[in-house]
């Protein structure tokens, strides 16, 4: 089975990121490495990765989507698996992936909201299934930027990310799809904070509609540094 480098893009998620640490830490299957890729950070941050052992880089360019592009190119093993510092991978989230690498140029798996209440937490996981079912069948899968993995020859062959200010991961697992089959993976789960839903249900389904039909700019806004509970 391949290798994997996590990479993690991160601003200001001192709070987030030592739980995202540790829930690589439990992993079945330990990544070969994992890079923090810090975009300009006024907080622990970093000091938090470098605590844990990751490998921290530096982009002074502000943005998503030259935060990942850095850590893919810094990636040493030949598969890259990607999520965001304010998420949780399950203990078999890489096992998951590893055992489906084989003749895939990329994979994606379930995410679910935590620190909500359980009821919503199912909710949200069973939505976003049905989500990810529905752009299947329309041939455009969605990879999503927290729960990705891809074979790090072939993105960069892809070209990489699209530098826009978010929907980068979408656009990126696209081209993949181009290049050779793209499967999901049902038991690759990864719990991501709650914290955009912050300024209501509404806004933060508007804005996805927005990033899918195109529009891939006002995604991102101030976000509470409140923690997921586990």
């Amino acid at each position: 089975m391949p290798g994997f480098t996590v990479v993690i893009p991160a601003r200001n998620e001192e709070v987030y990121l030592p739980l995202t640490l540790r829930a690589l830490e439990a992993q079945r299957k330990a990544p070969d490495e994992v890079i923090v890729v810090d975009n300009g950070s006024r907080d622990g941050t970093v000091a938090a990765a470098r605590a844990w052992g990751a490998t921290v880089l530096r982009c002074e360019q502000p943005g998503v989507a030259r935060t990942r592009q850095m850590g893919l190119e810094a990636a040493r093993s030949e598969w890259v698996a990607t999520t965001d510092a304010d998420s949780l991978p399950s203990p078999q989230w890489l096992e998951a992936l590893s055992g489906a690498t084989p003749g895939r140029t990329a994979l994606y798996g379930p995410m679910r909201f935590c620190g909500v209440a359980p009821h919503w937490s199912k909710l949200s996981g069973a939505g976003y299934s049905a989500f990810l079912h529905a752009c299947r069948l329309v041939g455009k899968p969605n990879l999503a930027g927290a729960n990705m993995a891809f074979s790090r020859e072939a993105a960069l062959l892809a070209g990489g990310y699209a530098d826009v200010e978010a929907y980068e991961d979408v656009i990126l697992g696209q081209a993949l799809a181009r290049l050779g089959p793209v499967a999901y993976v049902p038991g690759a789960l990864v719990e991501t904070s709650a914290r955009r839903l912050d300024r209501g249900v509404a806004p933060f389904l508007w804005q996805h509609l927005r990033n899918i039909t195109g529009h891939t700019r006002g995604y991102f806004e101030a976000e509470s540094p409140t923690p997921p509970e586990r």
